[in-house]
């Protein structure tokens, strides 16, 4: 059988300069391919591979679709498309975003295992939330091996928490000794792969690959009673092992801390929006007021007063929610 050849990497916030020390300690001579997601704005423009190049010796590219995976080299994922893996090459797609980003970790790790099997070394690196934890539940799967940063050792905890929480991380390890284990794991040949039932992983992988059809039928998984955050359609709770997960009918997806988030976004958008529509509706009621009060229509003009006074009385409750939110902080994006 053949070493594991294909490492592949899920970072976000803290991840450049996490995959700058990967890059820096891995030798000229590495033999595997390394395949790396950041998160990155869409609109963005990614300096990664140059950063990445210009750190160690390996050659760094952004992926390109249809291109051959050579050994040695280091793809990054171009902003707004997922990088997923075939056999011997890379594939682009503008699929459904997973929680909410795209590219993101979990459909590279999921690709990956389909495709090399045990021949996979995933890492998730620092980021928030949980990107990257049910891609290497599947890496798992499919015989492969884990590999986690420390969260106590990572700028942003929250991936590799996520990911050690939730039993999936083979080696936790602090990033100095990272470069170290890829390259042990890479020149150590994996144990051969049992046979498992693929079936959700192929599901996933054809819905973020685009290659939609009347044969994938609904997700999989039961009807959760959530909207998705994105396109609102109806949400499939999807058990995988322990991990609980949510997909729409178009293909975004979230892990339950990825979904949450976005949830707390949307409840501080309507607030925003509740405040704006008080404050309009209290200034017109003002006019309104003062329009009769020239009038002489004092009584009605009374009427318009009190309205302007509650919308006043519950902007300031919605403002002071939005206080509160904001002292308590978040996690944020990444």
């Amino acid at each position: 059988m053949p070493a594991r050849d294909l490492v592949v990497i899920g970072a976000s916030a803290g991840g450049v300069e996490a995959l700058r020390e990967i890059a820096r300690q891995l030798p000229q001579d590495f033999p595997a391919a390394v395949l790396a997601v950041v998160h990155f704005p869409a609109d963005g423009t990614s300096m990664l591979p140059l950063i990445l190049a210009r750190r160690g010796p390996l050659p760094a590219t952004h992926a390109e679709d249809g291109a051959e995976i050579r050994p040695g080299t280091i793809y990054v994922a171009p902003p707004d498309r997922h990088l997923l893996v075939a056999p011997g090459r890379l594939c682009l797609s503008r699929g459904p975003r997973e929680n909410g980003h795209r590219p993101a970790a979990d459909p590279l790790f999921r690709s990956a295992a389909l495709a090399y099997g045990p021949r996979v070394v995933a890492v998730v690196l620092s980021g928030n939330l949980d990107d990257g934890t049910a891609g290497l539940a599947a890496v798992q799967r499919h015989g492969g091996t884990t590999v986690v940063q420390d969260p106590d050792d990572a700028l942003y905890p929250g991936m590799p928490r996520a990911a050690v929480e939730a039993g999936v991380a083979e080696h936790v390890v602090p990033l100095a000794d990272l470069p170290a284990l890829l390259v042990t794991l890479a020149n150590t040949e994996p144990e051969e792969a049992l046979p498992v039932d693929d079936s959700l992983d192929r599901y996933e992988n054809a819905v973020t690959g685009m290659r939609q059809g009347p044969a994938l039928g609904e997700p999989p998984g039961e009807p959760a009673g959530l909207v998705c955050p994105e396109c609102k359609g109806s949400l499939f709770e999807i058990r995988d092992g322990e991990l609980v997960r949510y997909r729409c009918r178009v293909g975004h997806s979230y892990g339950g801390e990825a979904l949450l988030e976005h949830q707390t976004r949307q409840v501080e958008e309507a607030l925003w929006t509740a405040l704006q529509v008080l404050n309009e509706r209290a200034s017109l009621s003002r006019r309104a007021a003062e329009r009769l009060e020239r009038r002489g229509n004092s009584a009605v003009a009374g009427r318009f007063r009190e309205a302007a006074s509650e919308s006043d009385r519950l902007a300031a409750v919605v403002s002071g929610v939005l206080r509160i939110g904001s002292e308590n902080g978040g996690r944020g994006e990444g």
